[in-house]
C-alpha cells in the first residue's frame, strides 16, 4: 500500500474495518446524527499509483482534502461517524455504482458493456464516475483500461459495505432516537464573490434528501455564527443522500461542504489555524441538528 499522504485520527471507540473505512462512536449512540466522510481518502493502494498516466499530484484535485479532520471535534464530543480512506481515484463513495465509463474498462465485450452499464451520466460524460476516468487539464488519468473484474471487486468490497454500513447505523439511531440525521462532509476548493463567496454550501437535494427545518436550522445557525453560508447551490448533494435519505421515516440527510481555504494553507495542502475553530463550528452544527431531532421527538411522545 502506497501513501501520498498517510496519518490516522486517534479517538476512543475507534472501530476500524479492513483498512478501507473507520467508524467511530458505534458501541452507546449517544446523538442521533451521524457524519460521513466519503472523499478524505489518502491511502493509495499502489495499482493505482502504478497505472497512473499523469503525475501523482493531479489525484489531490480528487480529494476532499484532510476533510477527516474536520469531524474531529464532533468525534471527539461522542457523535457517531464513518471515516473512508481509500481515495476518490479508487471509488468515489458518492457515485451510484452504476456510474463508469465504458472507454476505461477491459474484459468485456461491446455487447457485455451494454448490459452492465446504463447510458453514462452527466458525471461519468465528465470523467468524475464511481472510478474517475479523466481530469480536465489533466486527460486521462490511467495507462491501461481497468478490468471489469478489478472494478466490479472494489465495489463489492468497499462501495457496498460502506454504505451497508451507513444504512445500518442510521436504523440503529432511528430505532434509538426516533429519527436520525445523516451529516455528509465534503470540502470544496474557494468560490469566488460570482459564485457566492461563502465559506459553507448546505445541500439537500433541493428539499428531497431533508426536511426544510433542519436546511433552515443548518443555514441560520451556521450565519448567526458568522460563517458564510448558501443552500444547494452550487452544491445540492450527491449519491450518499440519494440513497440514504428517507424523509418519510425522519431519516434526513444533509451534505456540507466546506471551503478549503478556511482550514487548510495558502497552497491548500496541509491544515493551518484555522482547522480548530471551523471543526468545533461543524460540531455545534451536529449538536444543533440533534436537538432539533430529541426536541421533536420528545414532544411527539408527550
Amino acid at each position: 500500500m502506497a501513501d501520498i499522504i498517510a496519518d490516522n485520527l486517534d479517538f476512543a471507540s475507534h472501530e476500524a474495518h479492513d483498512g478501507a473505512f473507520s467508524s467511530y462512536n458505534l458501541d452507546d449512540l449517544q446523538y442521533p446524527l451521524l457524519i460521513s466522510v466519503p472523499h478524505a481518502g489518502r491511502v493509495y493502494p499502489d495499482e493505482i499509483l502504478d497505472n497512473l498516466a499523469v503525475p501523482a499530484v493531479h489525484l489531490l484535485r480528487l480529494e476532499d482534502r484532510y476533510a477527516d479532520r474536520l469531524a474531529g471535534s464532533a468525534i471527539a464530543r461522542g457523535f457517531p461517524a464513518i471515516i473512508a480512506h481509500r481515495p476518490r481515484a479508487w471509488v468515489d463513495l458518492n457515485r451510484n455504482r452504476s456510474e463508469i465509463d465504458a472507454e476505461m474498462v477491459g474484459g468485456l465485450s461491446p455487447s457485455q458493456l451494454r448490459m452492465q452499464l446504463p447510458a453514462p451520466s452527466r458525471k461519468v460524460r465528465g470523467g468524475l464516475g464511481v472510478v474517475p476516468s479523466r481530469l480536465h487539464g489533466a486527460g486521462n488519468l490511467w495507462r491501461r483500461k481497468w478490468q471489469w473484474d478489478d472494478i466490479k471487486n472494489r465495489l463489492d468490497s468497499y462501495h457496498e459495505p460502506y454504505h451497508a454500513s451507513i444504512a445500518g447505523i442510521l436504523e440503529r439511531i432511528c430505532l434509538k432516537f426516533g429519527g436520525a440525521i445523516l451529516l455528509d462532509l465534503h470540502s470544496m476548493p474557494p468560490l469566488d464573490e460570482e459564485h457566492g463567496g461563502v465559506d459553507m454550501v448546505i445541500g439537500d437535494r433541493f428539499g428531497r434528501s431533508a426536511g426544510s427545518r433542519y436546511s433552515e436550522i443548518s443555514l441560520a445557525f451556521l450565519e448567526q455564527s458568522g460563517i458564510r453560508t448558501r443552500l444547494n447551490h452550487p452544491y445540492a448533494g450527491g449519491y450518499v443522500l440519494e440513497r440514504h435519505a428517507k424523509v418519510e421515516r425522519d431519516i434526513h440527510a444533509l451534505q456540507l461542504e466546506v471551503d478549503r481555504s478556511t482550514y487548510l494553507d495558502s497552497a491548500l495542502r496541509e491544515p493551518d489555524a484555522g482547522l480548530g475553530q471551523v471543526a468545533d463550528n461543524i460540531a455545534d452544527l451536529a449538536v444543533k441538528l440533534s436537538d432539533q431531532i430529541n426536541s421533536q421527538f420528545l414532544l411527539a411522545a408527550e
